[in-house]
């Protein structure tokens, strides 16, 4: 067998292991039995209507998708500048602030929330919504400046002086020279860090308070007290909305520039 070949056949098996859970996820969502079992007994749509007749997951996934879009855009403000002056200019202690900006990935989640908890929560006394912002804004912030840092790495940056010789002001050649080339390394690092707020679940267990919880922990609490398929049905959904998420970007900026 050629190596070429050989190399397929793992790409091929690997696919089809990662594949294989959300075949069986998607197949339970529209089973008739009344918990999560596989080969489905019969076909039904009972458990998406139970998904939007449930109110703690229509309030959780407001919650979430809000908390995801404001934390992301928060991190994109500060995150794209502080990618351009760390990529940009010639910073005493550069590699220091690097590590630093990408400590929170490192450190794990549960111990990540217990920390903020204790500061946010038991050492400022700040709200649960303030507080849960601030916690999501810091666990995304490390994918904003990564993915946009990789994309600034590859910017030939003596295409911005070539704007100043010009003329044109440097904040002005910053929007007009430095962000449209870097367009698709800004998308890719929304796209990331909205996902990784959207689902995270360290952070908002330890941030979230009475009456306010997100999507995954409503989702957590539902499985403990029942374990029907509309886990499943919800799962579906949330599948079924990132694959119109990367449609939408393939039809407006492309997948391939993303890799770029």
């Amino acid at each position: 067998m050629k190596k070429g070949g050989f190399i397929t056949i793992v790409a091929v098996l690997v696919f089809v292991f990662l594949m294989f859970p959300l075949v069986i996820i998607a197949c339970t969502a529209f089973n008739t039995a009344p918990t999560i079992s596989f080969p489905i007994q019969g076909f039904t749509l009972d458990w998406f209507k139970n998904v939007f007749a449930t109110e703690s997951f229509i309030d959780g996934f407001k919650l979430s998708f809000t908390l995801a879009i404001v934390a992301t855009l928060l991190a994109l403000l500060v995150g794209v500048p502080a990618a351009y002056a760390l990529s940009r200019f010639s910073i005493k202690g550069k590699k220091f602030l690097k590590n630093y900006f990408l400590s929170p990935t490192i450190i794990p989640g549960i111990v990540l929330g217990y920390a903020l908890y204790q500061f946010i929560v038991l050492t400022l006394k700040m709200g649960v919504i303030e507080g849960l912002l601030i916690g999501h804004f810091m666990v995304v912030l490390p994918y904003i400046i990564r993915v946009v840092g990789s994309s600034l790495e590859q910017f030939d940056f003596s295409i911005e002086e070539m704007a100043w010789t010009l003329g044109c002001p440097k904040i002005k050649a910053f929007f007009k020279v430095v962000l449209p080339n870097i367009s698709s390394g800004i998308v890719a690092s929304f796209m990331l860090a909205f996902i990784n707020s959207f689902n995270n679940i360290p952070i908002s267990m330890f941030l979230s308070g009475p009456g306010v919880r997100t999507l995954p922990t409503a989702l957590m609490n539902y499985i403990e007290y029942f374990y029907d398929p509309t886990v499943s049905a919800i799962s579906v959904l949330l599948m079924i909305g990132t694959i119109l998420i990367m449609v939408l970007v393939e039809k407006t900026l492309g997948i391939g520039a993303l890799t770029k």
